[in-house]
């Protein structure tokens, strides 16, 4: 209790500070360091995770994006071949100078969709790009996520080890905090 009132904190928390005060065996203060290392790298993988994440939210914008652009030069493409279309129309229903209009109007609309074309292909590529981005964003992401969720495991290993006293819980402390850094390897290197 503090002079203020009620002191609240778990039981780990009391050991620690325990431990601060009055010393304690070496296997207390080396899993209450293990602890707190292991929380400072779950700190860390939770922070790669959120950046992986939001790297992946981001692709995956631009890509609608893309996409939306893409579907609007299509949709001019479609525009410009309905003109074309009645040009042609056009020229089998008039005659002279009126045909040869029109038959130049036929040249320039295959000329502009072509362009068109080009462009709505290039916009659809790199909506294609855009998503596979965020496709592997989102796999490191998941790797990250597994990472931190392992070593909050560990962490939870390590204080329910130190309450109990029970040191063959030590084996599942560091299982999973080996399985934990390797998941966080794993996402370091994009695999």
């Amino acid at each position: 209790m503090s002079e203020h009132g009620f002191h609240v904190h778990g039981p780990h928390d009391h050991e620690v500070e325990h431990v601060a005060k009055h010393g304690g065996d070496s296997f207390t203060s080396r899993l209450a360091v293990m602890t707190a290392v292991l929380s400072t790298v779950g700190a860390i993988f939770g922070y790669m995770g959120g950046h992986s994440q939001n790297a992946a939210l981001l692709y995956k914008n631009e890509a609608a994006i893309q996409k939306t652009s893409a579907s609007n030069q299509w949709n001019y493409y479609q525009a410009k071949s309905n003109k074309q279309n009645l040009a042609e129309l056009s020229v089998t229903l008039t005659s002279g100078d009126t045909q040869e209009k029109f038959k130049q109007a036929i040249e320039r609309y295959k000329k502009e969709k072509e362009e068109i074309k080009l462009d709505a292909e290039k916009l659809e590529a790199a909506a294609k790009e855009a998503d596979k981005k965020s496709e592997q964003e989102m796999h490191v992401h998941e790797r990250w996520a597994m990472a931190t969720t392992l070593l909050q495991v560990a962490i939870a290993l390590a204080a329910i080890t130190l309450l109990s006293g029970k040191r063959w819980m030590l084996a599942g402390v560091y299982c999973a905090s080996v399985l934990g850094l390797v998941a966080g390897a794993m996402g370091y290197l994009h695999l």
